[in-house]
């Protein structure tokens, strides 16, 4: 038996409706194993603002610090996206707490399933065998540097600052995860161009030796961006910077068929935060039509985090099957879809062993996880 305590921020837009559907799974898997999960909830983006005028408030953190890991909704509004110059902004706070968490590794796993292969834009040839995970690096970089913009408004710069140690304590986790998978790792840099990217090269090129069985290889940025499309199973682990990491990892959802289907972690030294990928997707809020699946998947990276790989296996597989058999969110299917809560209940009923045999999604009413 195991006792966690879970820090629970739902944040803005479909954040809640998401995160309520992975709880439901974590409650699911703690009734199926002995397990107990005790949950705390805090504010954090435009909801901590609307509320305390802070996207996070020091409330949040401490019970973030005091919690054995954080499940994450999403945060954004639109009444701050359409001010650019927006004194305070509801992505400062998750900027701010993994910051304030030293949560300094992104990890975002990508798959494709054969039962979606058609909602992607790439072909069938091009999806068999796709596996791969990229480490971003989280917590420095150009996101964090230095910002200025001249009194005219006709200047602006980014300062962007990496140290040795900060790339060597990423790479050694996406090292560690290389060796657990197929020994590949990929280096993602703009080294013909940045300072930072040279010292990135450098620092893995040093370090490679202490990893002989992991395969290194180099890629710029621009060429990764195609091959990703191009030649997407090559890759297997994928290290790069804080922005070269955002973006990719964002490029990669398109792989899959829809940024709703991909979860990630972002861990330090003492915490970890689990998430979906995907936005707050204001349009969507409170209507019960936004894909759970990313949050689900996140709560099976969370699972592993405590060392409970048969938890998170029974997870993944339930996730596979809902998938097989039709019953996904109007991004998948916006003829024959069905709503967030019900993948929720299909996902844990999976994992209860409670869905009956010969199901399909024909026999499911819209929005019900019972049989008509």
């Amino acid at each position: 038996m195991m006792n966690k305590k879970i820090a629970v921020l739902f944040g803005d837009g479909v954040g809640p409706e998401v995160t309520l559907q992975s709880i439901k799974v974590l409650n699911t898997v703690a009734a199926k194993y002995g397990h107990k999960f005790g949950y705390t909830y805090g504010l954090i983006g435009a909801a901590a603002i609307d509320e305390t005028g802070d996207p996070l408030p020091q409330l949040t953190i401490d019970m973030c610090r005091d919690s054995d890991a954080i499940l994450f909704g999403a945060v954004g509004h639109p009444k701050y996206d359409n001010d650019p110059f927006a004194r305070v902004r509801p992505e400062h706070g998750l900027l701010r707490l993994r910051k304030e968490l030293g949560l300094f590794a992104s990890i975002r796993p990508v798959n494709s399933y054969p039962a979606l292969y058609h909602i992607s834009p790439l072909k069938k040839k091009q999806l068999m065998g796709v596996d791969f995970i990229i480490y971003r690096e989280l917590s420095s970089g150009i996101y964090f540097g230095k910002k200025e913009i001249n009194k005219e408004g006709t200047e602006a710069s980014d300062v962007s600052i990496y140290t040795r140690n900060e790339i060597e304590r990423i790479a050694k986790k996406a090292f560690s995860a290389a060796l657990l998978r197929r020994k590949k790792l990929t280096l993602v840099d703009k080294t013909n161009v940045l300072a930072t990217s040279k010292l990135w090269r450098k620092t893995i090129q040093e370090m490679a030796s202490g990893y002989p069985d992991v395969k290194v290889d180099y890629l710029f940025v621009d060429n990764a961006a195609m091959q990703l499309i191009m030649n997407p199973s090559q890759f297997d682990v994928i290290l790069t910077d804080n922005m070269f990491g955002d973006i990719l990892s964002d490029e990669s959802s398109v792989i899959c068929g829809s940024l709703g289907l991909l979860p990630s972690a972002s861990i330090g030294e003492e915490n970890a935060l689990f998430e979906p990928i995907h936005g707050s997707y204001p349009k969507a809020a409170g209507q019960d039509i936004a894909n759970p699946v990313g949050s689900i998947l996140s709560v099976a990276m969370m699972l592993d985090h405590f060392g409970l790989a048969k938890e998170a296996k029974d997870v993944r597989e339930a996730v596979g099957w809902t998938l097989t058999n039709g019953f996904v969110s109007q991004d998948i299917d916006p003829v024959n879809a069905h709503y967030t809560s019900t993948i929720g209940e299909f996902v844990s009923d999976f994992i209860s062993n409670d869905i009956p045999e010969n199901i399909n999604a024909k026999n499911i009413a819209f929005g019900k996880a019972t049989i008509i």
